[in-house]
Parts: C-alpha cells; structure tokens; sequence
C-alpha cells in the first residue's frame, strides 16, 4: 500500500467516524458508542474488548459494539479514532507495543501522545518464552549460551515483524550480545507449528497461544514476561527474575479517547472501566485466556504511552523496522 493510498484510507475512515453531536452534558452517553480494534476479529484483545463491553453496556445502559479495522498493524483504527469526533462516541482499543512502535516504523498518521485522551488499561498480557520439549535449554541463561555458540545463533519464530514477540526478543539480543534470526509467518498458529517441530529454536508467545502445546508436553516454557509469576504456572520464573526485566517491552493493554475529549466524559468512561475490572465475571474470563485484569487514572495511562514510544522509537531506529 503506498503513502497515497493509505492516506485516503485512513482519511474515509476518519471522516466516517467524525459526525456532528448535540452538546455533551450530564446526560452522556446518550447514543451508541463505538470501540475500534485494530486486530483481527477472535484475537485476545478483540475477545476482551468485547468482554469489557458486555458490562459497560450493561452499567450505562447504552449500546456498545466493538468494530475491527486490522490493516497497517492497527494504524488505520488509530488515526480513524485520532480524526473522529472527541465526544465520548468513539473509543480506541489497544496493545501498548503495537500501538506505541507502529509510529516509529514510518508510515502511520497518528500520534500516539498527542493525539489521543487515554482513559485506562484494560488488562495486561504475559507473555511465555517457550522453546521445544527437546531443547537443549533448561532455563533462560541456558538458552542465550546456547546461542552465542549455535552457529548462525538462535531461531526465533515470531507473528510478524515489529510484534511484541520480536520487540522483547531484539531487546533481549541486544542487551545480551546474543545472535539471533527473526523468523516472521503470518501469524500465532505456523510458528507454533514449527517451534513444535524444531524448526526454529525459541519463541516469545501469549499465554493463550501456547497453552495447548504446553499442556500436551509440545513445548516448555522457560520464563514469563510478566510482573509476577503467573498463578496458572508458579514453577516458571519471570523474565526479571531471569535479569532481564529491564528489557521488557509493553505488555499492557488500554483504551483512548480522541485528544480534545472532555475531561468529565473522560472521567466517567475512566470510572466504568475500572468498575468493569472489578467485576468477577470479567476477572475470571480474562484469567482463563491467561491474561491479567488491569485498570489505572488517565493520567498513569498518559505516562506508560509517552515512556513506551520513547523506548520504542530507540529500538526501532536500532533494528531499521519499517512498516510494509
């Protein structure tokens, strides 16, 4: 897709969404709200999103749907809700690695920062490092010295350029002096295809997509990107207890408002989203896809945003992704 194109597209899109409103009082929301996705239909952030608006539908009392637009790594929904009216009307859902390093690849018309009203996290996605059952590694320091001296270095599969997977693996590679190849498919499901197999060495993989081969003795996972261990597997360290905490990349997942929305709309959606991540129902679905429940101020949000894009912008520049 050249710039032309994909300028045009994003424009219509933006244009869809930026309609005339009465003026918002008390009486907010008065009409159907929309949250744009910009991942495939059955992802884990489009099941939650749409599990987050399941119960904000009921606590408003108002019609909440959940639209998807995965083109250009989620940008074209980005730069539609950036353009949109700033009303309340029309909400952004996203993961933080994606949404914060797409920018930095180059062609992407919006602005992470600036150009959007954060109102909270919504939840949080570990992510397991998993490598064959037959791998010579038994931990993460295993792994890495076995790849300064594998020739040609370790294999990573991952989803896609520029995906959290490759991100934290390319951190990783750099701050170790690890030589590794990024072997990008087209999705989840290939690279656990040949992982299984031992086509590639290792790879850095949701808690979802790599459950089911775990479980069938396929893989073994040797850390976990998260803050603490998960409560569904206690016997896996983390990725800071294995001393590479500081190279994590996001592992968060939010919704925003166009820049401009008013504070008291952004105040009201900011509350009946952390009541939704207190509500049992929501907190056992998400803990069942492996994912945590997370909430937090617009103003906490705000700070992880502009932190993450100056990290990413770095590590972008470092490795010469660009966006295709």
């Amino acid at each position: 897709m050249n710039r032309r194109s994909f300028i045009a597209l994003v424009g219509g899109a933006a244009a869809a969404l930026t309609v005339s409103a009465p003026a918002l009082g008390q009486d907010y929301p008065n009409r159907q709200i929309i949250i744009l996705v910009g991942i495939a239909a059955g992802g884990i952030t489009d099941v939650t999103t749409r599990q987050y608006a399941a119960v904000l539908s009921k606590n408003m009392d108002q019609n909440i749907i959940v639209e998807n637009r995965p083109i250009a790594g989620g940008a074209v929904a980005a730069a539609a809700v950036q353009g949109a009216t700033p009303d309340g009307y029309t909400l952004l859902s996203v993961v933080g690695s994606q949404f914060c390093s797409v920018p930095a690849m180059g062609l992407a018309p919006y602005d992470p920062v600036k150009g959007f009203a954060p109102i909270s996290l919504t939840f949080r996605l570990p992510t397991l490092l998993v490598v064959p059952m037959d791998s010579p590694a038994r931990t993460v320091a295993e792994l890495l010295a076995w790849g300064k001296t594998k020739p040609g270095g370790l294999l990573l599969g991952s989803p896609g350029a520029g995906t959290p997977g490759h991100l934290l693996a390319a951190k990783i590679a750099l701050a170790t002096n690890t030589p590794i190849q990024y072997i990008h498919y087209r999705g989840g499901a290939p690279v656990m295809a040949d992982l299984i197999t031992g086509r590639v060495d290792f790879s850095l993989a949701s808690f979802n997509s790599a459950r089911s081969n775990m479980d069938a003795k396929k893989l073994r996972a040797l850390a976990v990107d998260a803050e603490t261990r998960l409560p569904a597997l206690p016997d896996i360290p983390t990725l800071i207890e294995a001393g590479l905490g500081a190279h994590r990349v996001a592992d968060w997942a939010g919704v925003l408002a166009p820049a401009g929305t008013p504070t008291a709309i952004v105040d009201r959606l900011n509350r009946e989203f952390v009541i939704a991540a207190r509500t049992p129902e929501l907190i056992a679905k998400l803990t069942e896809n492996g994912n945590i429940v997370a909430s937090s101020t617009p103003q906490e949000m705000s700070r992880l945003v502009a932190d993450e894009v100056k990290g990413m912008e770095q590590l972008i520049k470092t490795l010469g992704l660009k966006v295709h």
